[in-house]
Formats: structure tokens, sequence, C-alpha cells
């Protein structure tokens, strides 16, 4: 190497606003720039006399130093991130690009000052907690009406019906003397009164699904197809791949509302034939498949407005949603949620 090429480093690793350094096997600094200097507000003299890992943040020194271990078995280091903390107390996040020189037991590493940028992380991370946690409160709170109304529906509508069934039986098993239409009439009042019960109970579950608190998730969803199968009398299959426990409440409630609503679609905007839910959960997520073998007779880019609102559902609950559809041969939807 040229001296001229020698100075025009050193006045590069003097005049970068990065923190460069070199820092040897045993841990310790070798050379620092000034930006160092500057930053953690230790002089040369100080941050050479201690170990690199005595200037960490005590909860950083675990991962940087397995990920030392593997800058010195070879690995490249690029935009690993960590804190120091400045002679004054202040906590510096540095994102570091380091490379390991072992025919001189050096390591060389360039690190960005990211403060600025992970504080205004945590100022997004921060509203989108509390702007979630609002969602969380309306959406419980549209939750709660609904179990009122189920209620209301199942315990009172649902009583006052079946009442006025067993009326109308007393009177079809009592009175002898009516006339063949009179009959007629009550028989299919009391027809009228079985139907009405029925569907009220199923307003009622669709309403609010109170299974999932009595029998559970994978009950409730296995129900739900069995009742789509009977009153379609399409094919519908639930599989499960997860651990109920790791659900919370509000997790089961999304996931039934999902399902609901894709059900809604298909029968809507496809011709089915045989259609599956299945819902798997990965390391950090779960994810919902809801295939049919019809395929939508639409056009995806105009979409209908049942998947239009559960595209909005899916993204309220900061999700993602994937559609494939080909039509006469099958269609899937997958939307994938983070774990909380």
């Amino acid at each position: 190497m040229t001296k001229s090429v020698e100075l025009e480093l050193f006045t590069l690793f003097k005049m970068t606003p990065d923190l460069v350094c070199i820092a040897g096997k045993d841990g310790y600094f070798r050379k620092v720039n000034p930006a160092v200097i500057n930053k953690l507000e230790y002089t040369e003299k100080e941050l050479f006399a201690s170990p690199i890992a005595s200037f960490i943040y005590p909860e950083d020194k675990a991962i940087t130093q397995k990920t030392r271990q593997e800058l010195l078995n070879g690995k490249t280091l690029l935009n690993f991130r960590n804190r120091y903390v400045s002679k004054s107390g202040k906590l510096v996040w540095l994102e570091w690009t380091s490379i390991y020189f072992p025919d001189h037991e050096v390591v060389f590493a360039i690190a960005k000052d990211v403060t600025q940028r992970k504080e205004i992380e945590k100022q997004v991370e921060e509203k989108y907690k509390k702007y979630k946690g609002v969602a969380t409160y309306f959406k419980n709170k549209i939750e709660d009406d609904k179990k009122h109304i189920a209620y209301g529906l199942h315990e009172e509508l649902a009583q006052l019906v079946a009442a006025m069934k067993l009326y109308i039986e007393w009177i079809a098993n009592n009175e002898t003397q009516m006339s063949s239409t009179s009959k007629d009439m009550i028989e299919r009042a009391l027809a009228v009164s079985k139907l009405l019960i029925t569907s009220i109970q199923k307003i009622s579950f669709s309403v609010s699904p109170n299974m999932l608190d009595e029998f559970g998730f994978t009950a409730t969803m296995e129900w739900l197809c069995k009742e789509f199968s009977v009153l379609n009398e399409i094919p519908c299959s639930f599989h499960g791949n997860y651990k109920e426990e790791n659900l919370s409440h509000e997790m089961k409630i999304d996931f039934f509302r999902i399902c609901q609503e894709t059900l809604s679609n298909v029968i809507t905007l496809s011709r089915s034939t045989d259609i599956k839910i299945k819902i798997d959960e990965l390391n950090e997520s779960m994810q919902i498949c809801i295939t049919d073998e019809g395929g939508f007779e639409m056009n995806t880019k105009n979409e209908s407005a049942g998947l239009i609102n559960m595209r909005e559902y899916v993204n309220s609950i900061n999700g993602q949603l994937t559609l494939q559809n080909a039509p006469g041969k099958g269609s899937a939807i997958c939307i994938t949620i983070e774990k909380e």
C-alpha cells in the first residue's frame, strides 16, 4: 500500500461521521476514530483500558457475545444492532457491519448511530399499541352487544315461540271438533313455529357463537362446517394444527368471524364442490387457509363487497390476506396473523 493511499484511508478514518474501530480478538479496542470518542464520551485512553463489553448495555451483552463468536468463526456481521451506554449514561443504538481478519486476529467494524431511528420506531410502536387498544375495545364492545342480542334471541324470543308452539299443540290435541281447514291451518302453524325456532337458533349462533365459551374453538369450527354442509349441501371440513390453549379469546373470535365471512363469500361467489378450512400454528403467526374446488366466478380485480369487508377486517387485526383464484379449478383464501 502506497503512502498516499494510507494517508487517504487515515483521513477517511478520522473524518467519517460513522463510528469506525479496530478491535482485537481479546475483546479490547485497538484503534477508534473521533466519532467513537464523541459518541461514547470516553477518552481514547478510557476506551482502550476496559473490555468493549463493559460499554455495552447489560441487556444486550448476551446477544452481542453470541454474535461476536459467530464473527470470529468466520461469519460476516451485517446490520447488527445493539445498545451502548455513554459516559453520561445515555443509551446509544449502533448498527454494526464488521469483518474478522484471522491472520491479524483483529476485527474491523463500522457503525451508524441509529438512536433517532429507534426512538421514532418506538413512538410508532407505542401509537400502534394505543390505536390497537382502542380498536380492540370497540371490537370487544361490539362482540358484547352481539352477545346480548343473541341472548335475547335465544333465551327470550325463542322461548316465546316455543310457548306458542306448545299452545298450538294443545289446541291440536284437545280440540276434536275443528273443521278440516282449521286442522290444516294448525298443522301449518306448528310447522312454521318449528322453523321459526330453528331459524332463531341459527341467527343467535351467527350473531354470537356461545359455543366458543362452552365447548371451545375446535368444536365450534367443526359445528360451523357441519352446519354449512347441511344447509348448502356442499362438503365442508375443518382441520386444525395448533394448540387451543395458545389461542386467546380475541383470536378465537377473530378466526371464527373470518371463517364465517369466508364461507358466506364462497357460497355467494363460487360454485364449490368441496370446501376445506385449515388453521396452522407457525412459529410467530397463525395461518388460516380456506380452499374450494369451484373458484370464484368473478374478476378478482373487482372485488365483491364481501371480500372487501373481509380484507378490511383482516387489516384491522394487522393480518395479511392473499387470494388465489381460477374459476372452474378452485380458489384459496389465506390469512396470516401474528401471534399476540
